[in-house]
This record gives C-alpha cells, structure tokens and sequence, in this order.
C-alpha cells in the first residue's frame, strides 16, 4: 500500500458521517480512539449461558425434582373450583389452566377411560359452565365429550350383543 494511501485511510477520508447537519461535528468525524461497549449494548449472552446452573445449584435442583408420569391420573390433579374469581366476582381461566384441564380429559380419552373422561367433563361443565374457556379449547373439550359418548355407546351395543 502506497504512503499516500495510508494517509488516505488514517484522515479519515472513508469514514463518511451519515448523521444530519444539526448533529455535533464530533460525531461526525472519526478519531482514532477506541469505542467502549457497555454492558447494556453488548451482544447478548449465548443460550448456554444464561441458562447455565452452578454444579451445586444444579445438584440442588436434582434432589426436588420429580419425573411427571403420565399414567392416566392427572385428572386428580386439578383444583376445583377451576380459574380465579376477580374481586367484583366474575371468574376466568388463564390458558394453562384451561390447557391442564384439557390434557386430563384427553389422557383419560387416550387411556380409553372414557365413562371417566364423560364424568370429569360433567363435572367441569357444573363447576365452570362454557363461558370460563376459550372458543379454542371449549371447542376440543366438547369434542372429546362427544367421541368419549360414541366410544360408550359402542362398547354397550358390543357388551349387549355379549361379543
């Protein structure tokens, strides 16, 4: 490289400022001082790190944690009344609730328990009625109640014909 283009380079002739006349010159112009980053602008921490436990912290972790079994009793688990009531007394459901309710209908239904799966939706319709659920969920909820009814009239017309 030429001495001429060095000279070039180091004025700063390249470092083109794109800011509007208003702004101070300063900004305008390079120097050849170095830019601190602070820790508010640097880049983010990478995944590892900010999920990363100490050992002793993760031992800790290990000694409560509880492996989840799916083994067609997580309808036991649900509190009743279902939602919260708000202080001028309408309830709601927030959507993990509403989907914990969901998943123990649809385990009883995939555990092919489905006179259970029709007693745990009677009992959520008495204790939260349709209007607690969103359209989504409601919709599913009224879907299982209506194939857990087509599989229970299915095994009495078999069970009658004694097959």
């Amino acid at each position: 490289m030429s001495l001429e283009a060095e000279e070039t380079l180091e004025s700063g002739l390249l470092g083109i400022g794109l800011g509007s006349d208003s702004e101070d010159e300063s900004t305008s112009t390079t120097s050849n001082t170095q830019t601190e980053v602070v820790a508010e602008c640097a880049a983010p921490a990478t995944k590892a790190d900010r999920t990363a436990l100490s050992e002793e912290a993760f031992q800790e972790l290990k000694k409560t944690y509880r492996v989840k079994v799916e083994n067609g009793e997580f309808h036991r688990h649900l509190q009743f009344p279902l939602g919260s009531t708000a202080p001028d007394g309408s309830r709601s459901i927030n959507k993990p609730e509403a989907q914990e309710v969901l998943h123990a209908v649809e385990e009883l239904y995939f555990f092919r328990r489905y006179e259970e799966a029709m007693a745990l939706l009677q009992k959520i319709w008495e204790d939260a009625g349709e209007s607690l659920f969103d359209r989504d969920t409601m919709g599913l909820l009224r879907l299982y109640e209506k194939r857990c009814g087509e599989r229970v009239r299915v095994r009495g017309v078999i069970g009658v014909n004694g097959q």
